[in-house]
């Protein structure tokens, strides 16, 4: 027969020393931080957008814009907030006490990292360019306008300044990132690989079939980079690189005809 007394000492509660200990509050900057990237990636942006709309011209009366360059403003803060994920994935390094190194971002190496990621990104963009033109003259892909509004005197400031929003954004996600977690989850190397390039060419899918088959490549050669160096500064330089180079491209030569293919 059981011992009631022990039954009685089962239905106890317990004491306050053997309860779970409740985690302790992370420091203020921490807190500031991850309030900061949790409202940039939703209301932030809302309200940000709307006082842009409302200063781009009066409410009543005569229409004259009293903000004038509003497609200034809201070019740039699109930049902003499209950097928001990235923000998350380096306070999510740091909070759990992994660090930035594991996902590629280290700075031990950055000023190397830029070099070689130029030399890189070079090579893309010969590589790229042969597969769009070659698409387009297919009548597989669209035209792709890889600027900003042309005629401002910021055009090719911002054309700049989103080079490095998309390079930061893609490459840190879909690269570090996600390659990163995935094998954490039992993922193979390979497999982490495929997935990031599949995402990559999936999300440019908009250009048409030029756009997944380039992206899918370039995402096969920049995964296979990372799983062997566990470097993503490079792949950031690259694709910046890359950006620029498709916008300077575009604006010297959109009235041209090259391999049958007219850029607009």
């Amino acid at each position: 027969m059981p011992d009631p007394d022990s039954r009685l000492t089962e239905l106890r509660p317990r004491s306050e020393d053997s309860r779970s200990a409740v985690p302790p509050i992370p420091p203020r900057q921490t807190l500031v931080e991850e309030m900061v990237v949790v409202l940039s990636l939703s209301l932030l942006a809302s309200a940000v957008f709307a006082i842009i709309d409302l200063l781009s011209g009066p409410l009543s009366g005569v229409a004259v814009a009293v903000y004038g360059n509003v497609p200034l403003a809201s070019q740039l803060a699109s930049i902003l907030f499209g950097l928001a994920p990235v923000a998350l994935v380096f306070h999510l390094a740091r909070r759990s006490g992994e660090g930035l190194t594991p996902v590629g971002l280290g700075a031990a190496t950055l000023g190397q990292d830029a070099g070689w990621g130029v030399l890189l990104g070079l090579g893309v963009a010969t590589l790229g360019i042969g597969i769009y033109l070659a698409s387009v003259a297919l009548h597989v892909n669209r035209f792709v306008v890889p600027v900003p509004p042309l005629g401002h005197w910021w055009t090719i400031p911002v054309l700049v300044v989103g080079a490095l929003q998309a390079a930061l954004l893609e490459e840190v996600i879909v690269v570090g990132y996600l390659i990163h977690r995935l094998e954490q989850i039992g993922w193979s190397g390979l497999a982490a690989v495929g997935a990031s390039a599949v995402l990559r060419g999936s999300y440019h899918l908009y250009q048409g079939w030029g756009g997944f088959t380039g992206n899918f490549v370039l995402g096969v050669v920049f995964g296979l980079f990372f799983l062997r160096w566990r470097r993503t500064w490079p792949l950031v330089a690259a694709h910046f690189t890359v950006d620029v180079l498709a916008g300077v491209g575009y604006i010297v030569f959109r009235g041209d005809c090259i391999f049958h293919a007219c850029i607009r």
